[in-house]
């Protein structure tokens, strides 16, 4: 680990584990042995997983396994303020086995046996009650809280939360997909789950269709027709959406000029972003700010 930051607040848990980093430059590297939710209020942060690289974004966390290894740097001109929380493999365990049938938690509760759930890794949305989770341990760690049971109310809180966009992000998706085998739907939303990422990770980029494709390792029609039926939009309806989207974020909480906006989140053109936002959003950037 190597660091250049303004402030690194370190909380431990029981043996869960919350990092608050406020940084122009860090870099962790070898990270591995606990599952993991990572955030950014601002800017971004750089994470590579196996062989995939990964940019995390301001309304979105990523999500990794207690058994991958991993590392994340930021590097920025202005301090990142990043949120990272690190469940140990026991607290999942006995958090899956809570949500077992009441026969179960009563009549089995020393032969159950515990076993490391396996997550689909991937960036998924930042919303809802996880938002308001995690900005709440962010608050609490800001003020040096150190009351165990209230933060191991929010880590409980904070996975019951990442369990419901689960349910959304994957198993509801999984199901949508027109496969008899579920193991094939499950191996297929895997593959578009890394499409997506690709699409998150360089929205500002100029993304061909085949390097989307070579990355989930699907054959073009394949990609679009598959993740249609997962995501209810295209690709490129997928990547114009979540552009739209962090334009908002920019115009809610920076005072980068409108013109500056849309060549920082990819669009080419102002007028037909101006036409895009005001179609999906019912007002302008202007009256949006």
């Amino acid at each position: 680990m190597s660091s250049s930051s303004s402030s690194n607040s370190r909380i431990l848990v029981g043996d869960n584990e919350i990092i608050s980093q406020n940084s122009c430059t860090s870099s962790f590297t070898g990270l591995t042995g606990k599952y993991s939710i990572n955030m950014v209020f601002n800017g971004a942060a750089d994470y590579k997983v196996n062989k995939r690289e990964l940019r995390l974004h301001p309304e979105n966390f990523i999500f990794l396994n207690n058994y991958t290894n991993y590392s994340s740097r930021i590097d920025s001109a202005i301090p990142v303020n990043a949120l990272s929380v690190f469940f140990d493999p026991r607290f999942v365990q006995d958090f899956e086995y809570s949500r077992k049938s009441g026969a179960v938690l009563l009549d089995n509760p020393f032969d159950y046996k515990y076993e490391n759930p396996v997550f689909v890794e991937s960036i998924y949305p930042l919303q809802g009650a996880l938002k308001d989770n995690l900005l709440n341990l962010a608050g609490l760690i800001n003020r040096n809280t150190t009351n165990q049971l209230l933060l191991n109310d929010c880590l409980h809180d904070c996975l019951l939360n990442y369990y419901s966009i689960y349910n959304t992000e994957v198993v509801n998706r999984t199901a949508s997909l027109k496969f008899l085998s579920h193991v094939t739907k499950s191996e297929i939303l895997r593959r578009l789950s890394m499409a997506k990422d690709y699409i998150i990770s360089n929205y500002n980029k100029n993304i061909r269709l085949d390097d989307i494709a070579q990355m989930a390792c699907l054959s073009i029609n394949h990609l679009l027709r598959t993740f249609k039926q997962a995501y209810q939009q295209s690709p490129h309806q997928f990547l114009t959406t979540f552009r739209l989207q962090q334009a908002k974020y920019y115009l809610r909480n920076t005072d980068y000029p409108v013109s500056e906006i849309v060549d920082m989140v990819g669009f080419e053109c102002p007028s037909s972003f101006i036409r895009l936002f005001r179609s999906s959003f019912n007002v302008t950037p202007g009256q949006y700010r």
